[in-house]
């Protein structure tokens, strides 16, 4: 499996496969599977292809036509394909090509690669490759070695690259499925017997020349389940070494400030709140630190419990520290803290209650002499909590003694900066992970599976419902115009509200809320917030009060933008994702989102629940140019459908590649875990943990099983384990 491709299939070949698609060995190539299978006579549905994208067709050729190019001498040759489905593709070779006319004979069946253009209303490939398949009839390139990648009934597709071509892949394929011995198949016998599960070698060579659709099914159960019982061994062993290593107990204290935090509360907990708060108190009276992801939809009450958690550890003789990932998120919590505590947070001040403590904010904007004061209180452990941003992972915070940590929005922080804070503590703290973004049940086990998992699924009382509507701007532009004196209406009426862009403007490579460059089908370049804020402020919203804010801005700048529009200086809000997470101002009752497809699933509805904060209803407009029918506008029909942030996470996990959930596109190198599907395969995924909790209660190294140890190190690689726990 080791075996360099050069050796294998000779130099010019390996050095396009690992230029192109980063394979560099038999193992690289032999996990590189077939995205799908055509059959001859199926269709591959031309008519949902996409321009501007990358396809390799199944199809046969029906017509060909040969006339004189308009611009240059020379003639044009156009054949066109067909899918069995009605569906048409135009293939277009510039030049005097009569041999190609003579081989592409209605009839014949092909691969066809390229990519889709639009002529005119009809769908293209310009000069394509393509690999014609044997016809049993036509006797004369059926014993080609090109066709024999092609001998079955299945014909696999593989994810290719203009320079390598599908049924090169496949050629390459054969020749190593011909060579190289199959891997030694690491599944303890007993598993794969109990879980009727085909050998890895037999595996291997189905998945890439399968003799039938049952034993391609087999081939594709026994490699997913590899992949399922290699995370899920991750993740089970990390939890069981956790389970192991020694804590503080912060058990809860009677007559303390929690108890007065709860006495003070100006209205009732939830039941989901009182639950949720009761296994965390109990995790926290334990003497093994706790690992616990708290869930919930935006607004459901998450930072009480939080602060619960907090005050506990206090009451413990302990500090809490709450890592949020923006400064204005970090102020805004500090200053709910502090309402929330009032004299219970004023310890050494007039005033202040029996058991009070002291919150401190530690951000990176702070004054030098600010910074030195909020260090000292930290510590000596007058600051029993410490709100901050990434500023508190730095060298120079030292904590008295830190018990807890929460970390607000989990996928905004990186392993190595939770484990920064954790080294301040003298014995690892209890952890306690908070996050909006409602996660599917598959995706818990999955890739949050060595954390417990809280969910809060109840609003508080008195929260307001959220109309959300597609506003299609291209279609219908009075649509839009009527959006805008909808908004000036809530701003008479006493409200204010957001209008959120994908860009800043001025763009500068990297910065973190720009959009990707323009695509290649020739879309505008999506809409700017310094762009759009002075066109509103002279037009449609003449006369309102607006303000801007984004992530470029400095951090004094945004806390007092954040501060005059919290405080109802400002009307109108125009803003990039940096108000996407935590931001809350209950007068804030309508959102516009600009260019709304594109914008994630989850981002969309992230960004929604800005609004309705208060008493009054919310109002969410997403503006789109996308047209009916399109995937783009039917994920905003959903979006708009439904604020059940559960059934959404589930569509935007549909729309995802199941590769970017476990981390491939975000380490932007190629990964093993291929096959797993999140959605589909949950029993697969249940089956494979409940394996894995048997395989490490027994053997926790896995020092009896060296070649399963060495195959879940390979399917899970260090860049991918980091992944799994930043989650």
């Amino acid at each position: 499996m080791d075996t360099p491709l050069k050796k294998l299939v000779g130099e010019k070949t390996a050095k396009a496969l690992a230029g192109h698609l980063d394979l560099h060995t038999a193992g690289d190539l032999i996990y590189h599977f077939p995205r799908r299978y055509d059959e001859r006579g199926e269709h591959t549905d031309i008519k949902a292809l996409d321009v501007g994208e990358q396809v390799t067709v199944l199809a046969q050729v029906q017509r060909t036509a040969v006339r004189p190019m308009r611009q240059r001498r020379g003639n044009l040759l156009e054949v066109t394909v067909g899918d069995g489905s009605g569906g048409t593709l135009t293939l277009t070779f510039f030049g005097n090509q009569a041999w190609r006319e003579r081989e592409l004979r209605p009839g014949r069946w092909g691969l066809f690669a390229g990519k889709v253009t639009d002529f005119r209303g009809k769908r293209q490939l310009n000069g394509p490759e393509y690999v014609l398949l044997g016809d049993q009839t036509d006797g004369e390139a059926a014993a080609t070695e090109q066709i024999e990648e092609f001998a079955g009934a299945l014909i696999p597709v593989y994810p290719a690259a203009a320079a390598v071509p599908t049924w090169v892949i496949a050629r390459c394929v054969r020749v190593v499925l011909d060579t190289v011995a199959p891997p030694e198949d690491p599944l303890p016998a007993g598993v794969r017997a109990s879980r009727n599960l085909v050998g890895l070698g037999g595996a291997l060579r189905e998945i890439h020349r399968p003799s039938s659709r049952e034993e391609l099914y087999r081939a594709r159960r026994r490699l997913k389940w590899d992949e399922a019982f290699a995370v899920q061994l991750t993740l089970v062993r990390r939890k069981h070494q956790a389970a192991a290593s020694p804590a503080r107990a912060r058990p809860a204290r009677p007559g303390g400030l929690l108890d007065a935090f709860d006495a003070r509360l100006p209205y009732e907990l939830t039941g989901g709140q009182r639950d949720v708060g009761a296994e965390i108190a109990a995790d926290l009276a334990r003497e093994h630190p706790m690992h616990r992801l708290l869930q919930g939809e935006v607004g459901s009450g998450k930072t009480v419990v939080a602060l619960r958690a907090m005050l506990q550890v206090v009451d413990a003789g302990g500090q809490a520290a709450l890592l949020a990932p923006t400064e204005v998120l970090a102020a805004q919590h500090y200053r709910g803290m502090l309402d929330l505590l009032g004299p219970l947070a004023q310890a050494g001040e007039l005033g202040a209650a029996e058991h009070a403590t002291r919150v401190e904010l530690v951000t990176g904007s702070l004054g030098a002499a600010a910074r030195r004061r909020a260090l000292a209180e930290v510590a000596s452990g007058a600051a029993g909590i410490v709100l901050g941003t990434h500023a508190l992972l730095y060298e120079g915070v030292d904590f008295a003694d830190l018990g807890l940590v929460v970390v607000d929005e989990q996928h905004r922080f990186g392993v190595e900066q939770r484990d920064a804070l954790r080294a301040k503590a003298e014995k690892p703290p209890h952890v306690l992970v908070m996050t909006a973004t409602p996660i599917p049940r598959t995706v818990a086990m999955t890739v949050y599976g060595d954390l417990e998992i809280s969910t809060l699924s109840q609003l508080p009382r008195g929260r307001s419902p959220i109309a959300s509507h597609v506003v299609p701007a291209a279609e219908k532009p009075a649509f839009l115009d009527r959006a805008w004196r909808r908004l000036r209406e809530e701003v008479a009426n006493g409200h204010q509200a957001y209008v959120v862009c994908p860009r800043i403007g001025d763009s500068t490579a990297g910065a973190e809320e720009e959009a990707p460059a323009v695509d290649d089908t020739g879309r505008r370049p999506p809409l700017a917030v310094t762009e759009v804020a002075p066109l509103l402020a002279e037009g449609p919203l003449h006369g309102l009060r607006i303000g801007v804010l984004h992530g470029r801005l400095p951090a004094d700048e945004k806390d007092a933008v954040m501060r005059s529009f919290a405080g109802g200086e400002l009307d109108v809000l125009v803003a990039t994702t940096v108000v996407e997470v935590g931001v809350d101002v209950p007068n804030a009752t309508m959102m516009v989102v600009l260019d709304a497809d594109r914008f994630g699933v989850s981002q969309l509805h992230q960004l929604r629940g800005r609004v309705g904060r208060g008493s009054a209803p919310g109002l969410c407009l997403l503006v789109t140019e996308a047209t009916e029918g399109t995937s783009a506008r039917e994920r905003l029909d959903a979006v708009a459908s439904t604020t059940d942030g559960f059934k959404l996470a589930e569509l935007d996990l549909e729309q995802r590649r199941e590769g970017d959930v476990l981390g491939a596109a975000q380490s932007g190198r190629r990964s093993h875990l291929r096959l797993l599907s999140l959605l589909r395969d949950a029993d697969l995924i249940r089956d494979a943990r409940a394996e894995a909790i048997t395989l490490v209660e027994e053997d926790p190294e896995l020092t009896r099983q060296p070649a399963l140890a060495a195959s879940v190190a390979a399917l899970v690689d260090a860049d991918r384990a980091e992944y799994l726990e930043k989650g």
